[in-house]
């Protein structure tokens, strides 16, 4: 969830979901269309996602990423970022299409506003499933630019009914699973499409990547590296 007082032009941290359900027989990808009066990607299909709220850094999580994930979040970048990514992915997932990730559990101290719905169903966000397996930075020129860290989960870890999208706000209408080889028929953003193909490439692996590709796009050039724990001389 946005906060009305950030600066719209700064590049900000953000988490993306790309669910994926039934991945050995007929896989498929959770999608939403952003509206139409959206600053940001009018009209298109998208993963569930969003920037990361300051609150998310504080959130209690029931498990943490799988370490291998938390290490290359942890490259090329100036902090640790890998709680509150983890946080934000859970929240927006939850948020955008009213899918719970996380454990039976109750919450120590207060609950955040954006939480409650989540919380009084009686679970604890939980972030091991989720696999860091895609970043990428908007180019430049762009209304909003953000530096989204993609994580793929496992449909099976999600608690509850996968059709009920009843708690979902607003933010994205016609939400479905999509077939994985029908998604680029859908009106997407061109990195989704990259994304997808990342994806497509994976459904068999149930182990998070231990190299993810990095499409940094700066102000003077743009780049595709992998985050391996080794990096090209700059």
């Amino acid at each position: 969830m946005t906060s009305t007082t950030q600066d719209k032009t700064a590049i900000r941290n953000a988490a993306t979901v790309i669910a994926l359900r039934d991945r050995m027989d007929d896989p498929h990808v959770l999608m939403g269309q952003r509206g139409a009066k959206a600053a940001f990607m009018p009209n298109k299909f998208v993963f569930p996602g969003g920037a990361v709220d300051a609150a998310d850094a504080a959130v209690p999580l029931a498990r943490p990423l799988p370490a291998v994930c938390a290490e290359r979040l942890l490259e090329d970048s100036a902090e640790n970022l890998a709680h509150a990514l983890a946080a934000a992915a859970i929240r927006e997932l939850w948020e955008e299409t009213g899918l719970i990730l996380g454990q039976p559990g109750a919450w120590q101290g207060e609950v955040p506003s954006d939480w409650a719905g989540f919380a009084d169903r009686g679970y604890v966000p939980a972030a091991h499933p989720l696999q860091f397996v895609f970043r990428a930075i908007t180019p430049p020129g762009r209304p909003r630019r953000f530096d989204a860290r993609f994580f793929l989960v496992d449909a099976e870890e999600i608690a509850g009914d996968l059709d009920d999208f009843s708690e979902a706000c607003d933010e994205l209408s016609h939400l479905q699973w999509v077939p994985l080889n029908e998604a680029r028929h859908f009106d997407l953003p061109f990195i989704t499409e990259v994304v997808l193909a990342e994806i497509a490439a994976r459904t068999q692996d149930r182990e998070p990547p231990h190299s993810v590709p990095f499409f940094r796009n700066d102000d003077e050039e743009s780049l595709f590296l992998r985050l391996n724990g080794t990096r090209p001389p700059q």
